[in-house]
């Protein structure tokens, strides 16, 4: 490596790097087919341990492995339809599609984020989704800063 690569990596946040991952992981992934089964699949039928905090028979909630924030919780509809991103989402989707979110103020209030919270929904290669499951980010604990992205 050279040393201005060096200097340049020695002034990189552990946050852009986790960001310039999750970047490379977007662009890296494939969009699959509605039933190949995703990492949260796997989650939901717990063949993958997860965090929960947590479910019913819609929705499960659990928090994130690389958090963004004190608080960082993904929300994922336990059966996708079809629903791979928020582009994808057709008529049919409109109820599970507002029992996310209404779910995400719900575990906001249970995790003390009275002070207010951010709700992501990434969608496609740029919008840096790497997950072809839609899921909502729940972020909080810590100001958040604009522009997001």
């Amino acid at each position: 490596m050279s040393h201005r690569v060096s200097i340049l990596s020695s002034h990189i946040s552990p946050v852009s790097a986790v960001m310039a991952s999750e970047k490379e992981a977007a662009l890296a992934a494939a969009t699959p087919s509605d039933d190949s089964p995703t990492i949260f699949d796997k989650i939901i039928s717990k063949e993958i341990p997860s965090n929960v905090v947590f479910e019913d028979d819609k929705v499960l909630a659990f928090r994130d492995i690389t958090p963004q924030g004190p608080v960082h919780i993904l929300l994922i509809p336990k059966v996708r339809d079809g629903l791979t991103g928020l582009s994808k989402a057709e008529e049919k989707h409109i109820d599970i599609l507002g029992r996310l979110l209404y779910t995400a103020k719900l575990v906001a209030k249970q995790e003390g984020l009275a002070e207010g919270f951010r709700i992501v929904i990434n969608d496609g290669p740029q919008g840096c989704q790497s997950v072809y499951h839609i899921h909502v980010h729940l972020i909080g604990g810590r100001q958040m800063n604009w522009p997001p992205g």
